[in-house]
């Protein structure tokens, strides 16, 4: 499950540089998430094993307008809403201020874990002057550099240990599937024609909130969730916090599911938000299922949907190898088709192939095409292993790994899904020395 850290504090005392500092956002976040990633303040972090999510709050109070108060105020609001634990940031070189004190008074309230960092300290002198930050009255003081990361370490240790491990136990090991998209798609339309408004059992996923409905569906043979999300929007329409809220909870729904029904509008056609919203579900590793509805306002010849096929995947490339279902929702068209590919992706994402299969295959096909020469130096691959991770990865052991350029990685992945079932999930491969 999706845990969520929100960084709050005053202008200029550091949040983004410890948050590019925790994402290593060159890695972390490549592209702008509509809305969310607003200057990129959406991203992923990862410390010892555990994965979360990080929200620079900075980012979503920008109207200058409003003072800077009632704007932090907000984003105090944003995060004691949405996250699980919280990063309060203040700055040794100014000390205690009184925005920091009424932000302090906010965060006393709070049931949440909040972590109380002071920012800029990397000398012994400015040790000494953290003691005057006890007055904020929020347990211990984490001193930090967030230029340099000293400090980092402790303050990440710490808060991992206030996370929820994988809450899934409340929730059964059903497959949960996310519907996403854009604003009026059809998601709702969809969810009430799968669930139709018999007694289905309505339980709020563990660490989301109002507007992410987990309903589980027991027909036709199935047994899984639908969680139902409160929809994507544009950045420009982000304004009010709400909007802040919905958002949010499409990115955790996204983060909680297994596989993702990605809808499209047909009279639309894809657009750079669904391609965003794509981005997401492949970032994190989900399954896909892409759908596109509203198909029977369309008129259609015999190349319809095999054009509307390939200007999608021209748009998703080099990631190709999901289903794509032209359905309405309103007509219940291909409905059933659309769980069976689901939950089929579902098995894919769990696929794990036995190690003596995987390097015969994989082992004659390097064999048959090598790693092209770098340096004049023979790259050679010995064995493939199937790494244990939640979406399937494989590590390639290799005597020269770091020559193994991109195309050739490409190259691999695409063998692998000729050869394995693992259509509508993305892979992971990673290069290692043998």
């Amino acid at each position: 499950m999706g845990n969520i850290v929100a960084i709050v504090g005053r202008p200029n005392v550091g949040k983004s540089t410890l948050f590019n500092r925790l994402t290593e956002t060159r890695d972390a976040i490549v592209d702008e998430t509509s809305g969310v990633t607003r200057d990129r303040h959406y991203g992923h972090s990862e410390w010892n094993g555990m994965e979360f999510s990080i929200i620079d709050t900075g980012g979503y109070v920008t109207n200058s307008d409003d003072i800077y108060e009632e704007q932090i105020k907000k984003q105090v609001l944003l995060a004691i809403e949405e996250a699980d634990a919280i990063i309060f940031m203040t700055d040794v070189e100014i000390g205690v201020t009184d925005l920091d004190l009424a932000v302090a008074e906010m965060l006393r309230k709070v049931k949440k874990p909040v972590h109380l960092v002071v920012n800029k300290v990397d000398n012994n002198e400015r040790l000494y002057d953290i003691h005057e930050f006890h007055k904020l009255g929020l347990g211990p003081i984490y001193p930090v550099s967030s230029v340099n990361g000293s400090g980092t370490g402790d303050l990440l240790d710490k808060i991992i240990k206030t996370f929820v491990r994988d809450d899934q136990a409340e929730v059964n090991d059903l497959p949960r599937i996310a519907i996403a998209g854009r604003p009026n798609v059809g998601k709702s339309t969809l969810m009430n024609t799968l669930v139709g408004e018999e007694r289905s059992v309505v339980t709020p996923i563990p660490g989301t909130t109002r507007d992410s409905i987990l309903k589980r569906f027991t027909k036709f043979n199935h047994d899984f969730y639908l969680i139902d999300t409160a929809g994507l929007r544009k950045k420009g329409k982000v304004n009010e916090n709400l909007e802040f809220y919905s958002v949010l909870r499409s990115v955790r729904a996204i983060e909680s599911s297994d596989v993702c029904l990605l809808m499209i509008d047909a009279t639309q056609g894809i657009e750079a938000q669904d391609i965003n919203i794509f981005r997401l579900v492949i970032r994190n590793r989900k399954g896909l299922v892409i759908l596109v509805n509203k198909w029977d306002l369309i008129r259609k010849d015999t190349n319809t949907s095999r054009d509307f096929t390939l200007k999608i995947k021209e748009r998703t490339a080099p990631f190709q190898d999901y289903p794509i279902i032209f359905i309405s929702a309103i007509h219940k068209q291909r409905i059933y088709k659309v769980l069976e590919s689901a939950l089929k992706v579902y098995e894919n994402r769990l696929r794990k192939i036995p190690p003596g299969k995987l390097n015969k295959v994989m082992l004659q096909i390097i064999k048959n095409y090598p790693p092209p020469l770098s340096k004049g130096k023979n790259i050679k691959i010995k064995y493939v292993a199937q790494l244990p991770t939640h979406a399937p990865s494989f590590a390639f052991f290799a005597n020269l790994p770091q020559y193994i350029k991109e195309p050739y990685k490409r190259y691999l992945e695409n063998r692998l899904r000729e050869n394995f079932e693992f259509t509508g999930v993305p892979i992971q491969i990673f290069f290692r020395k043998k």
